[in-house]
């Protein structure tokens, strides 16, 4: 430089491992290159993959080193390290010796290029004792350059060494894999790059937090070289006047422009329990403090898995990866919500993802989807809302219109949700004045209880088919609803079943209802297909007595009554409320017993009975 100062070099160079010791993350990798190197175990060729930042260069490097280690003497053979004392190891470090050769395939490509590499592997090295060629990126190289790189990779002359580095390794052609020794590096856990990070720091005189370490470590993603370059760039926003560098959370965050944690837990747990006053608040503060929606959206995911992972280990709780505020939160909300609901969140917030990053108004977009997840937390989960249906009256059910009470108070019984019943017309009440009310509407046998037999094994054997349905309900739904809609009952005998399939029918269906029926009753089934018309299906048998019902109903002066006072209405669906006879016994009300009964009580006094009658 101008001034006389040396030049500044990054973090990322300046602290990039230059042995095995150094190399942070790798273990198993540095065992296995320790063994071989100390049997003489060498191989021709190895494959580095693994994300940015792991350390796939650098430990191609310190595999030259190794291989090509003599010592100050010029007499030491191959070694793991420190290799400071060797100056053919340093010339490597330096990128200077002349028979270390790397090359970068993003910008060389071409067979041309390879052609170079061929022709120069036939001389020896000119100091060193192995010939490294080192090609980054391999994936970049053009099929032509594969194909032309095949023969000299899979026979080298003794004295050449290939070290290939990629991070797309599906890219690579199998026939290059299968003559290298593959090295995967896997991501550095969070724990040793913040341990790593605060090592760094302490040498370069800086004070940071543990919460500034613990972001730049979650940023970096696992790549040791990401965070050290968000470390560098924390420590030259922090540099103050005095000389001193301090770096805290807040600074970090803001330089990452991440939201505050603390913040987006109480987002999503206000989102959660459905209160949108308080969570599009805490939106608007975020936006205000300018958050980026994106990132919250991402926050906000990455909670949901969390709390989820709580949820089912909770001694994660324990661990050391997040800090201890997120998981004393986190393992609370893992204790009050449930998988289904945790699930749906992240149902919701992963489509919302998509929705932020191609909205026009990403904030707008954001809002949409924790006005979703408030809108979600009123509804049942899906476990809950099957059991309500499984708790519904079947669709086929009636009921009697719900009696009039006869005097006293209100009764909280419910009612059914239909047309509530009219006032006859006046000038048929007055046409009758002595007639006493109609009887309730009586309800609709319920349809007898599958018949089932007991079998000597101890197993309930179905006695129709019916029974078979509901026998099978449990255990495959699907199967029980083919059997409803899907085919004609032409013959059912015990352990034997004939059917006519519709043509919409699934080819296998009379051997799953076979095998189906085999392991659920513990007998020998047979189950045929006829081409003989059959009954209708279960499905079309309650759409007709249903349809009976409705038109039973139909014409029931209370009923007639009601459509013709609106006209357009119509009769839809008939629920069973209560049991009219029971309510009636229950009561102790003769009058009651006998609309139930339809057995009229004698000599009924015309004036008692005009008193207890009340206009519907």
């Amino acid at each position: 430089m101008s001034d006389g100062q040396p030049q500044y070099r990054v973090l990322a160079r300046t602290y990039r491992p230059s042995s095995f010791a150094e190399l942070i993350g790798q273990d198993a990798l540095v065992q296995t290159l320790t063994n071989a190197i100390r049997s003489g175990r060498l191989a021709h060729a190895y494959v580095l993959t693994g994300v940015r930042g792991v350390g796939k260069t650098s430990t191609a490097r310190i595999i030259a080193k190794a291989l090509n280690y003599v010592g100050p003497d010029g007499k030491g053979g191959p070694s793991l390290g420190p290799f400071d004392d060797c100056p053919v190891c340093q010339a490597i470090a330096e990128d200077r010796h002349p028979d270390v050769l790397e090359m970068d395939a993003a910008s060389h490509t071409g067979v041309d290029d390879v052609r170079e590499i061929i022709d120069s592997v036939r001389y020896g090295p000119v100091s060193a004792r192995y010939k490294v060629y080192i090609i980054d990126e391999v994936h970049m190289l053009s099929r032509s350059a594969f194909n032309a790189l095949l023969k000299t990779l899979e026979e080298p002359p003794p004295h050449t060494k290939f070290i290939f580095a990629t991070t797309e390794i599906r890219k690579v052609p199998v026939t290059v894999l299968s003559r290298c020794q593959r090295f995967d590096l896997r991501r550095v856990d969070q724990a040793t790059l913040v341990a790593h990070y605060r090592q760094i720091a302490e040498k370069e005189q800086v004070t940071i937090d543990a919460e500034a370490l613990a972001l730049i470590a979650r940023a970096a993603d696992g790549s040791v070289r990401d965070g050290l370059s968000l470390l560098d760039q924390a420590i030259a926003l922090g540099a103050g006047d005095d000389g001193t560098t301090e770096v805290d959370g807040t600074l970090v965050r803001r330089m990452l422009g991440l939201s505050d944690r603390s913040v987006v837990f109480d987002l999503l747990e206000a989102a959660l329990k459905g209160d949108a006053a308080a969570a599009l608040g805490l939106l608007d503060g975020l936006y205000a403090a300018g958050t980026d929606a994106l990132v919250i959206t991402q926050d906000l995911l990455d909670q949901v898995h969390f709390i989820t992972r709580l949820r089912l280990a909770p001694d994660l709780a324990r661990s050391q990866d997040a800090p201890e505020s997120e998981r004393l939160r986190g393992a609370a909300l893992a204790e009050v919500y449930s998988i289904p609901v945790l699930t749906r969140a992240w149902q919701a917030l992963l489509k919302g993802l998509a929705e932020v990053q191609a909205a026009p108004s990403p904030h707008k977009a954001l809002e949409m989807v924790v006005i979703r997840l408030i809108h979600a937390a009123g509804l049942p989960t899906p476990d809950e809302a099957v059991r309500a249906l499984g708790a519904a009256p079947p669709a086929g059910e009636t009921s009697g219109a719900p009696r009039p009470q006869s005097g006293g108070p209100p009764t909280d019984r419910p009612r059914a949700l239909g047309p509530t019943p009219v006032a006859a017309p006046a000038a048929a009440a007055a046409t009758q004045p002595e007639q006493r009310r109609e009887p309730a509407l009586a309800p609709t046998p319920a349809p007898p209880p599958p018949a089932v037999a007991e079998v000597s094994t101890g197993t309930q054997m179905p006695g129709d088919f019916p029974a078979v349905v509901a026998l099978l309900g449990a255990d495959d739904p699907e199967l029980s609803a083919r059997l409803q809609t899907d085919i004609r009952l032409v013959r059912f005998a015990p352990r034997r079943i004939e059917f006519n399939p519709l043509p919409h029918a699934p080819r296998d269906l009379a051997s799953r209802l076979m095998t189906a029926l085999n392991a659920r009753t513990g007998e020998r089934w047979a189950v045929l297909v006829s081409s003989e018309p059959g009954e209708p299906t279960l499905a079309e048998q309650r759409k007709a007595a249903d349809a009976k019902a409705l038109d039973a109903a139909a014409e029931h002066p209370l009923v007639r009554a009601a459509l013709e006072t609106f006209p357009g209405a119509r009769l839809s669906k008939i629920v069973q409320v209560f049991d009219v006879g029971a309510e009636a016994a229950a009561s102790g009300d003769p009058e009651e017993d006998a609309a139930a009964t339809d057995d009229p009580p004698s000599d009924p006094d015309p004036e008692e009975t005009r008193e207890h009658e009340e206009p519907w």
